[in-house]
């Protein structure tokens, strides 16, 4: 008992936080968990998408470039190299005359358009790794080179795709070559840098707005527990309190808890009056009993002890009042727990053959100066759905 007065205490003074807040929180860590994950998942997703995409083109532009080079028989030179690339080269940038158009069509294609893009360099190289033609610098030197790979590095300040690829003569199918494409990804990292901050702006605001909906939620449902606190509040201060909570016009959980507890309210404001008309009766009826048997008592103390007549007329009568206030007693305990035979007995059933023989018999012998004539026309069991004892009380009534 200690140790639960000790524990209760603890509780107390540990710090309050209401519901309500803790439903919020719950609700919008819970949305913004969520919110985030589903983000995230859509963020990989989006992003491999994008890569793959990049890595599409860094694969067709190796491709073009070596079928452009392919056709030289011989170890590439700059001198036939820059001919077939230049045109995907920025002005100013060409050593040399630009090739004819025969030469240039491949160059109208939108892949090797992205040449002259900023973030995209070409580098060729001869059998030895000697470099001899580079669209751009590029911090990325030639690795070994197994066939067409495209690969992402993460060097310095180049964070993108490296595709390498062998470029072999498709006359003599001798290694005249390699081919580098670097691809920076300029772009993809701006987009994924607007979608990161977007992603960011987006979880904020969620968690915001689930929060105040959470709260909102939280004010509306937990409302008829606020109102049954108030109303114990005032049930504690006042037992004889009318107070009630308004029906809620709602047809759930709550509202059903807003009738049943006020309906315990309204049984326990019937067993105190109970209580209190207990109270009057027993004053009222035991009154006349307990004044009888001072008066015989006192009559004995005065001087009927000594009158055997007197003494047993009034040991008589005392005996008939104590019996007559056991039966009073007995009557108002069974009328105060009347009200409650739904409550201890909902589902009790008696015979109504046996009862009525039993207290029949009961009758003819306490009072064997009466004749007691019982006409049953039940010749077998007959239940009632009824608490025996007050089929009893009310044939003691009766009789």
């Amino acid at each position: 008992m200690i140790a639960k007065k000790q524990t209760l205490e603890q509780t107390r003074k540990s710090p309050r936080i209401s519901l309500k807040v803790k439903w919020a929180l719950t609700v919008g860590v819970g949305i913004f968990v969520t919110f985030v994950t589903f983000s995230m998942i859509l963020y990989g997703a989006m992003r491999q998408i994008l890569v793959n995409q990049e890595r599409r083109t860094v694969t067709d532009t190796l491709n073009t470039v070596v079928q452009r080079l392919s056709p030289v028989s011989g170890d590439l030179t700059m001198a036939q190299v820059v001919p077939r690339l230049e045109g995907a080269m920025p002005s100013g940038q060409a050593s040399i005359p630009a090739p004819s158009e025969s030469q240039n069509r491949i160059f109208s294609d939108s892949v090797i358009q992205k040449l002259a893009q900023a973030d995209v360099s070409v580098s060729v190289f001869s059998p030895d790794r000697t470099n001899i033609f580079q669209s751009r610098d590029t911090p990325i030197t030639l690795g070994k080179v197994h066939g067409v790979e495209v690969q992402e590095a993460n060097i310095d300040d180049f964070h993108g795709l490296v595709g390498t690829a062998p470029i072999y003569s498709a006359t003599s199918s001798d290694l005249i070559g390699y081919v580098q494409v670097t691809d920076k990804l300029t772009a993809f990292h701006a987009t994924m840098h607007e979608i990161t901050l977007l992603i960011m702006g987006l979880s904020f605001a969620a968690i915001l707005i689930s929060i105040l909906i959470g709260y909102a939620l939280a004010t509306r449902f937990l409302k008829p527990i606020k109102l049954i606190t108030n109303a114990i509040d005032v049930v504690n201060e006042e037992p004889q309190s009318t107070v009630r909570i308004p029906a809620l016009k709602r047809n759930d959980e709550l509202g059903d808890l807003v009738l049943e507890f006020n309906g315990m309210l309204d049984r326990i404001q019937r067993y105190i009056d109970q209580q209190g008309e207990f109270v009057q009766d027993v004053s009222h009826e035991l009154r006349t009993p307990v004044a009888i048997l001072e008066g015989h008592l006192q009559l004995l103390n005065r001087w009927g002890k000594d009158d055997p007549e007197i003494l047993a007329e009034s040991l008589t009568a005392s005996l008939q009042e104590v019996t007559r206030m056991k039966s009073l007693i007995q009557e108002m305990l069974d009328l105060t727990r009347a009200d409650q035979v739904d409550i201890q007995f909902p589902n009790a059933v008696v015979d109504v053959h046996q009862t009525v023989q039993q207290v029949v018999g009961d009758f003819r012998m306490i009072h064997p100066e009466f004749t007691f004539t019982l006409d049953d026309d039940l010749e077998q069991k007959t239940f009632v759905r009824m608490y025996r004892n007050h089929l009893e009380q009310v044939m003691i009534i009766l009789l």
